[in-house]
């Protein structure tokens, strides 16, 4: 897919973008494809697997656009480019009970303020509810993505502000507090698979749930990803490193940003 670049050197972001594109890469092409997309860095990620890959990943966003192809990146789930750009537009109710509850969303692609070690996510508070130091835009659709998609991907950076011991509060569930809370509540989805961070990979330990480093980007240190998480981070037994971004990818996530995909 093109050759490797040193120069100029990716940032952060597009390291975590592009693995985040790969990972939407690999489950289209296993027949994957449906992706519940959330504004945002999700948002860019899904649309740079959408250029970048065949079969390329349906992209679908909760104001009931389906198979959104955008050409610039949406300012929101309202943005007009998403319905004029897409295969059917139906109505909200539609696109949550007879798509995302009936079990036809393979992937929910969301991001947010606090995830905890068992792949909970808030985007409601920081503080208390009651007298939060922060107010922050509020759950959407985000909660029951979480709860019905067959899986869900999260794309955050990686701080000990963002990478909490436990929620201030929990807007989605991942996996409640720990193994087999996800089937007491009778919940469809699989929970939080995947969490790509612009230090590396974690994903949800067999056995317990909890999220654990399974993946670092190169020149990133198991000591850089301790001190950037909020709760006593663990690794896999063999921790894997993630292949360099290639020109091609970031070529193309230029015109991604730039608003020139086709």
């Amino acid at each position: 897919m093109g050759d490797f670049v040193s120069d100029p050197m990716p940032s952060t972001d597009d390291v975590m973008i592009v693995n985040a594109a790969r990972a939407l890469g690999e489950l289209a092409r296993a027949g994957r494809a449906t992706c519940f997309v959330g504004i945002g860095l999700p948002s860019t990620a899904a649309n740079l697997a959408r250029n970048l890959y065949s079969p390329a990943p349906v992209l679908i966003y909760e104001s009931g656009c389906i198979g959104s192809k955008p050409s610039r990146l949406p300012l929101s789930i309202g943005d007009g480019e998403l319905g004029d750009t897409a295969d059917a537009v139906v109505s909200v109710p539609e696109i949550f009970s007879y798509w995302l509850q009936a079990g036809r969303i393979d992937v929910g692609f969301l991001g947010g303020a606090q995830l905890d070690r068992f792949g909970n996510i808030n985007s409601t508070v920081i503080g208390p509810y009651g007298s939060p130091r922060t107010r922050l835009p509020g759950a959407g659709g985000a909660p029951e993505i979480a709860a019905a998609a067959g899986r869900v991907m999260l794309i955050m950076r990686q701080t000990r502000r963002a990478f909490v011991e436990r929620c201030d509060f929990r807007t989605s569930i991942g996996f409640g507090d720990g193994k087999g809370e996800r089937q007491k509540l009778g919940l469809t989805g699989s929970g939080t698979r995947l969490v790509i961070t612009d230090l590396g990979i974690l994903e949800p330990e067999h056995g317990t749930d909890e999220l654990i480093m399974t993946r670092t980007h190169p020149g990133v240190s198991r000591e850089q990803c301790r001190d950037s998480t909020g709760w006593k981070l663990r690794f896999a037994d063999e921790v894997l490193q993630t292949v360099p971004a290639n020109s091609e990818e970031l070529s193309v996530l230029r015109r991604v940003r730039d608003g020139l995909a086709q």
